[in-house]
């Protein structure tokens, strides 16, 4: 069995995640998100979906962008 690094629990059915060199183990998806998602750098929110990346900066969505002064990012329907 393998510990979660998030809540620590021992289980028997962990996973890994294999990101930028590294490997984590999580019990779940919410601890796997907890860890891993970035924070959109206007609002403060866990980005889930797909985001904004903007000169290196992380947004939940272009509204975020623009109001960080991003200019040329629209959302897309």
């Amino acid at each position: 069995m393998a510990r979660c690094e998030v809540c620590g629990n021992d289980y028997g059915m962990t996973f890994e995640v294999h990101a930028q060199g590294e490997v984590h183990v999580f019990d779940c998806f919410s601890c796997a998100i907890h860890r891993m998602a970035p924070i959109c750098e206007h609002c403060r929110v866990q980005i889930i979906g797909q985001g904004v990346e903007a000169d290196g900066h992380w947004y939940c969505g272009a509204h975020c962008a623009r109001a960080e002064g991003k200019v040329g990012i629209v959302d897309r329907v």
